[in-house]
Parts: C-alpha cells; structure tokens; sequence
C-alpha cells in the first residue's frame, strides 16, 4: 500500500503567505522562506507553492521568492501560478520546482497540458482544478476561482488525464478555508473518472477530516494551509494519529 501524503500550501500574493475563506477575504500570515522552512523540518510529505494572483494579473510568477523557497527544502515542490506556456514550466523548474501546476493557463490552451507531459513527463504535470457547485453541477473555475469557465469540472478532469496529466489537485472553493471537512462528494465524483492521484484541498479543519479523508478511495493526499499555518494542527502528530487509524504514512 503506498503511503498517503500530508501537503502543506502556500498561497503567495505580493510576496507573502496569505489565507482566506470560499478564495475572498485574504489576510497576511507569513514569508513564505521561513514557512517551507519550517515544513521541511515538520514532517510535510511535500510542499505546494502557489503564486494565487498571477493569472488574474496577466503576469509571470514570483520566480525570485519561488527560488529562495526552493533552496530551503528537501521535499518534493510543487509550483502553480502564470503557468501558461512550455516556457513557464521550464523557468519554474530551473528554479526548483519538482512538478508544476496548471490550472487557468490550461483552459486557456488546452493543448499545453499534452505538450508538457511529453516534454516533461506526466510525473511533472499537475492538473490544479478550482471547483465549485454551479445549479447542482462541479463547475470549472479560472483565474484564482474568480471566472466560472461553464466547462464540467469531471469532463475537463478526464480529458485532461488522457493528455497526460499525471496527478490532480482539486480545490473545493464550497469548502475552502471553512473547516468543515473536505468536500468528499466531489472527490467520490473524480475519483470515479480518472484513475491518476488526487490530493484534496479545501476544508480542513482537525485531524479526525484527514482520517475520514483517507477512507475514501482513489485519495492520495491531503492538503491545507490555514491550520497548519496557524500551528492548529502539527504534521508529525497529524501523521502519528493517522497511522494510529490504519493509514499508512511516512514518520
């Protein structure tokens, strides 16, 4: 059994950490240098790195603090935001990244997914999906969850995977930032369509919802930012209360 992932994420605007509720009302928390510090040092299975505002601005990511963050750690990182051309992925990865995540500048050109995976491999492509419940519909959202695409978010997901994708993360903004648990309904939905990793996002609010998470099949990941952030919820612990629970997991 492979074990599962705990993922801590920093959404970056301006240079800082910053957290919401439902992607509006964001507030200041961190550097994000001294944060992937200290979640290298705290067990986190991986890192994501969000640059939240670079789609809707037009612009490329922060490649300056992506570079500092990068030289901190020794987990795998995750980079999304302004990726919108083969040319993004390769500056992203010169300066550290792991993976890249795509998610507005691949519904703007569908193709650029199919194009990276075969000049990277699928293992460097993140799909990164921001849905929401549109008239009892999982509806596709761009530019940091402000512009409803109309597309189906399962349909996108699949053809995306047959480009090749080779991992999903799908961000619940119903549930983001309301700690409440994550959205396993619409996990159930992706799990069902594709059969690459999913990692969960939005909604966390204690361990006992990683737990529940986890009993759902086809999830591979959890991840947060808000409660571990706030030193709410503490990764090792998180991890040991897990693996207490029957799921596997690296200590």
């Amino acid at each position: 059994m492979l074990a599962k992932r705990i993922i801590p994420c920093l959404d970056v605007k301006g240079g800082r950490v910053v957290k919401g509720t439902n992607f509006q009302g964001l507030r200041d928390l961190a550097d994000p240098v001294d944060m992937a510090r200290f979640y290298n040092d705290s067990g986190a299975d991986e890192l994501v790195f969000y640059d939240i505002t670079a789609s809707a601005e037009g612009r490329n990511l922060f490649t300056d603090i992506l570079r500092r963050v990068a030289s901190q750690i020794f987990i795998p990182l995750t980079v999304g935001g302004g990726i919108r051309t083969l040319e993004d992925f390769d500056r992203v990865l010169k300066c550290g990244a792991d993976k890249v995540s795509v998610n507005s500048g691949a519904i703007a050109d569908p193709s650029l997914v199919a194009a990276a995976a075969k000049k990277y491999g699928d293992q460097c492509v993140v799909l990164s999906m921001d849905v929401k419940r549109v008239e009892g519909r999982f509806r596709l959202f761009a530019k940091g969850g402000r512009e409803d695409t109309g597309i189906d978010a399962m349909d996108w997901a699949e053809r995306c995977v047959g480009d090749g994708a080779g991992e999903i993360v799908l961000n619940s903004i119903d549930t983001d930032g309301v700690k409440t648990g994550f959205d396993l309904e619409m996990l159930d939905a992706l799990a069902a369509r594709v059969k690459v990793p999913i990692i969960a996002s939005g909604g966390a609010g204690n361990m006992e919802h990683f737990a529940r998470l986890f009993t759902h099949p086809g999830i591979d990941a959890g991840l947060a930012a808000s409660i571990f952030h706030t030193r709410q919820v503490d990764i090792r612990e998180l991890k040991r209360f897990l693996r207490d629970r029957g799921v596997e997991m690296r200590l």
